[in-house]
């Protein structure tokens, strides 16, 4: 290659891939799109392709362990903290006793302040029966209650943590401590992907805020990071630089995606087929190719009026969020393994000061987007094969904080499970009289997660990843899976 001129004459250094790169100009899209993907911690989820041989490519279609209908999952997560005792868990004794402290028959409890003597605040809505089931909602949420027929409400869940970055990474990786890979990456190492021209596992965080603990939650840990979710945003460009600059022929692009490939080939050594280099080589091979796909799985030019309404797109309130559902159902319709959405900002349900006011902005803005996704999954004969998840990193104290606000609860919260094979219009499981604990049919992280994928097809206990001498899994050396939510 020529030498370049530097301000001091001419610069006779080897020309690094960057510098290449850099001064073969244009945009390059598909080059912009792989670099800011892996800027944010969000490495392309990716295939083998021309730049690695077929036998290499982790990410091809997988048989399950055993027959299920679940081939997909949707994870709703609602950042911050929801309270299950203002949705999903109506208390008659935290009405009662209201404004008293907390009985010392409920014992010693972990929380992050000095909350423990404060009195007892009583749910901030209203609750009633809905469906054939009589699964009782809060008024929080009129659209998502109508479809309680289809959802399983695990009244009994409980975490280890307190705090939000160690809870979060908890609920998404199966411990507190930062590293560990995420369920969307365990269900695409087990089940690999149906389309090879999208990525396995997509993440659509909110856009007012990142989760606190951020990318580690939907990252790779000690995997390859072929794993790893790849980051969507809503709007109308929900993948940055993914357009083809004018004046580049796809011929030209191709012969770049070679060039560079050959170059990073250099470099990967035999028995490198899982590093992180093996990945950006597929990742630069799925990034050309989503340029002729990616369009339009998120177009939705094409949707109807209806469908729209139905997802909130009318409305300023809903939109945002209802945008994201409304993608979330368009990239598993087109193969896509696990999407995850995150509703709430950095703060999200974090009603510490004002629970209320926090739940009916956060209930305003993704309770009718949710019940809309189910409704149109159901019309379109996609539920029974996606498992739908909703739920946060914990819940919150049945004691007030401040006036009206509620201290984060690990101790005893709800989730709840549509389609993929659960067993809807039920709640299992349960807390004590005032929300505190789950008290029976208890169901720690650990229990989630093996039920999540044993819905997959996957015994938790067989899906393991050789790391440092051990076999790891996502449950550690525990877990069980919930029996009664499965139809």
């Amino acid at each position: 290659m020529s030498p370049c001129c530097g301000p001091n004459g001419p610069d006779t250094r080897p020309a690094s891939r960057r510098d290449f790169l850099r001064r073969a100009g244009g945009g390059f899209g598909m080059l912009a799109l792989a670099s800011l993907l892996h800027r944010d911690g969000s490495l392309i989820s990716s295939v083998g392709g021309r730049g690695i041989a077929p036998s290499a490519n982790p990410l091809l279609p997988k048989a399950p362990h055993f027959s299920v209908k679940a081939r997909r999952v949707i994870f709703l997560f609602m950042s911050g903290g929801p309270s299950h005792v203002d949705l999903f868990d109506p208390k008659p004794d935290l009405y009662r006793l209201a404004g008293q402290p907390i009985p010392e028959s409920f014992g010693t409890f972990k929380t992050r302040r000095a909350v423990a003597k404060n009195k007892l605040l009583a749910p901030v809505r209203a609750f009633r029966k809905y469906g054939q089931s009589g699964i009782e909602v809060s008024d929080f949420l009129p659209h998502i209650a109508t479809c309680a027929d289809d959802i399983c409400v695990l009244r009994g869940c409980y975490a280890d943590s307190v705090t939000h970055p160690e809870s979060v990474y908890q609920m998404n990786t199966g411990s507190i401590l930062m590293g560990r890979p995420s369920l969307g990456a365990w269900a695409t190492y087990g089940l690999g992907t149906e389309n090879q021209d999208m990525p396995a596992f997509v993440v659509m965080p909110d856009p007012a805020g990142w989760v606190k603990g951020g990318a580690p939650a939907w990252g790779n840990g000690y995997m390859p990071a072929v794993y790893q979710g790849t980051i969507l945003r809503g709007g109308e460009s929900p993948i940055l630089h993914l357009n083809t600059p004018k004046d580049v022929s796809e011929a030209q692009q191709r012969s770049t995606v070679e060039l560079i490939n050959k170059l990073n080939r250099e470099d990967l050594r035999p028995g490198e087929e899982d590093s992180e280099l093996a990945a950006r080589i597929a990742a630069y091979e799925l990034a050309f190719r989503m340029q002729s796909h990616a369009p339009e799985a998120v177009d939705i030019s094409r949707e109807t009026d209806a469908t729209r309404k139905l997802y909130g797109l009318d409305n300023k309130t809903t939109a945002e969020f209802g945008l994201r559902c409304l993608l979330a159902r368009r990239l598993i319709e087109r193969g896509v393994r696990f999407v995850q959405l995150y509703c709430g900002d950095t703060n999200g349900w974090d009603g510490h000061s004002d629970v209320e006011g926090n739940h009916a902005k956060l209930c305003a803005q993704s309770d009718l987007p949710v019940a809309g996704l189910l409704r149109d999954l159901k019309s379109r004969g996609l539920l029974d094969s996606t498992l739908v998840i909703w739920g946060g990193e914990f819940g919150r104290m049945p004691m007030s904080e401040g006036t009206n606000g509620r201290d984060h609860n690990p101790h005893g919260f709800c989730m709840w499970l549509a389609g993929g094979g659960v067993k809807g219009g039920q709640t299992i499981g349960g807390t004590d009289a005032v929300g505190l604990r789950a008290e029976h049919e208890k169901a720690h992280v650990h229990d989630i997660h093996a039920t999540i994928l044993h819905l997959l097809g996957l015994d938790h206990t067989r899906l393991t990843y050789r790391h440092n001498g051990r076999n790891e899994r996502l449950t550690d050396v525990a877990g069980n899976v919930i029996k009664k939510a499965i139809a």
